[in-house]
């Protein structure tokens, strides 16, 4: 998601889609929750709603990035490849230009330390095979069905 703030509501929203589509996590792994790095009601409620859904919360000390080096890889990466390289006219702008981005690197960009797969192919290879649930379509609100970087999209070949 791209936005210029976030609610309780909306960080809960995205956790329950993603809960949905890959299955509960036994834990989540933060730097902004229960702490003093994160607004305090947000993160008494977001922190609340986790313990109902029986999901433990591991905490990054402050100032220690290595506790959780494969997101600080991806911001690196996310600040260095796009938003730094970019000026956004406008938020509808950001928001597009940033979702093609997301797109093309979990559906196109093989990563080794996935075993040379795609985030979306090792994802699905996560999914338990015996789950009844249903796979929505990847979450976007901005999906083009002409996009080239769109999983399914037309690509005149």
């Amino acid at each position: 998601e791209v936005g210029r703030s976030f609610t309780a509501q909306d960080v809960m929203g995205v956790l329950q889609y993603l809960f949905a589509v890959r299955g509960t996590p036994e834990h989540i792994r933060s730097d902004n929750l229960g702490n003093d790095t994160g607004p305090e009601f947000v993160s008494k409620v977001i922190c609340r709603w986790l313990k109902q859904a029986d999901v433990k919360t591991l905490f990054i000390a402050k100032g220690s990035p290595w506790e959780n080096g494969y997101v600080e890889s991806f911001n690196g990466t996310l600040r260095d490849e796009l938003l730094n390289r970019e000026i956004f006219l406008s938020f509808v702008e950001a928001c597009w230009v940033i979702d093609r981005w997301r797109l093309d690197y979990n559906h196109h960009r093989i990563h080794s330390s996935l075993d040379y797969q795609t985030p979306a192919a090792y994802a699905a290879g996560c999914v338990l095979p015996a789950s009844a649930t249903p796979q929505p379509p990847e979450h976007s609100r901005y999906t083009n069905p002409n996009s080239l970087t769109q999983p399914g999209a037309n690509t005149g070949g």
